[in-house]
């Protein structure tokens, strides 16, 4: 008894949707939301207080400077040499480096 080529496809199908939403359940999960906010935190709180210099990972792209305060859990201001007032949303951090 075998399948036949509409049920095999039809199995397939299913199988990737399957895979599909247990990907995006995976990555909707993942550490860049609230949790990777968490982790950043210390750092940030030891640049203000001590005027230490971050790093900033976001999309490919740095962004170095010393946090001057927070915005609610959302966000922070940084300045550098070059711009005296830098808001990054902490949502879009790849990561966190302190110099």
């Amino acid at each position: 008894m075998g399948f036949s080529k509409q049920t095999l496809i039809i199995g397939l199908l299913a199988l990737t949707l399957i895979c599909t939403l247990r990907v995006a359940s995976a990555v909707k999960a993942s550490p860049q939301g609230g949790t990777a906010v968490q982790a950043y935190q210390e750092l940030i709180e030891q640049s203000q207080k001590e005027k230490k210099g971050l790093t900033f990972f976001i999309k490919g792209q740095t962004v170095a400077g010393i946090v001057t305060k927070m915005i609610g859990s959302e966000a922070v201001e940084v300045r550098n040499q070059t711009h005296s007032r830098i808001i990054i949303r902490l949502d879009q951090v790849d990561a966190v480096a302190m110099n």
